[in-house]
């Protein structure tokens, strides 16, 4: 059953952003600005954590899960630091995604060639 929850939370995240692709004008990159500050903003609000509960990597493998985990860092480094910790928290928390998609940012740069679209 958890296989079924984690398809179907990260399958309707991905729906939405297929329709918001397909149905608007929004560039690529406005859309994944909208995914983050969704996180966030859900995360502030405690909504997206009973999600993560629910869906587990369904609901932290998208970039929603990127906002969430950048909300929770920045709140408990703001609890344990102050004003400070609210600004170095969320990178903190986040620091592992960040590094794993640079690294295989620049694997795939090294052993593929891009090609131009036509």
């Amino acid at each position: 059953m958890n296989y079924f929850n984690v398809f179907l939370i990260g399958g309707a995240i991905c729906v939405v952003g297929q329709i918001l692709i397909d149905k608007t004008t929004l560039t690529s990159a406005r859309i994944l600005v909208i995914f983050v500050t969704a996180g966030v903003i859900l995360s502030a609000l405690g909504l997206y954590k009973p999600l993560v509960d629910f869906a587990g990597a369904g609901a932290t493998v998208p970039l929603t899960g990127f906002g969430h985990s950048l909300a929770q860092g920045a709140i408990e480094a703001a609890k344990s630091s102050g004003v400070l910790g609210a600004f170095t928290g969320g990178t903190k928390a986040a620091a592992g995604g960040i590094a794993a998609a640079i690294f295989f940012g620049y694997l795939n740069a090294v052993l593929f060639n891009p090609k131009t679209k036509k």
